[in-house]
């Protein structure tokens, strides 16, 4: 599975973006997609994923401010990421698991202004 992650920018903090990551192949039967996220000189942290059967996970510190979906019809994903803090700042991942592996797309940088 090829993934192509866009969507991320410089955004005051307050404001809002919204990530796509779209697959090289159908994602309907995808079992486990999602974000992570790589804040300079921190590891790597789970930030949401949504099964092949529509359930999400958030993180705690995104929960309630960030949205996980799924474009079933355009093999996408979107990540919908409200009131954006400074602390959000990172390189966002999206991945695809499958039991025989897991893939990556290249990731995009979110810069949270002040």
């Amino acid at each position: 599975v090829q993934l192509q992650a866009s969507g991320g920018g410089l955004v005051q903090a307050g404001g809002s973006l919204r990530l796509s990551c779209a697959a090289s192949e159908s994602i309907s039967s995808i079992h486990i997609m999602g974000w992570y996220r790589q804040a300079p000189g921190k590891e790597r942290e789970p930030v949401a994923t949504i099964s092949n059967i529509g359930s999400t996970y958030y993180s705690n510190s995104v929960e309630g401010r960030f949205t996980i979906s799924r474009d079933i019809a355009k093999n996408t994903i979107h990540l919908q990421m409200n009131s954006l803090d400074r602390e959000d700042t990172a390189v966002y991942y999206c991945y695809v698991w499958k039991p025989s592996n897991t893939y990556w797309g290249q990731g995009t940088l979110v810069t949270v202004s002040s």
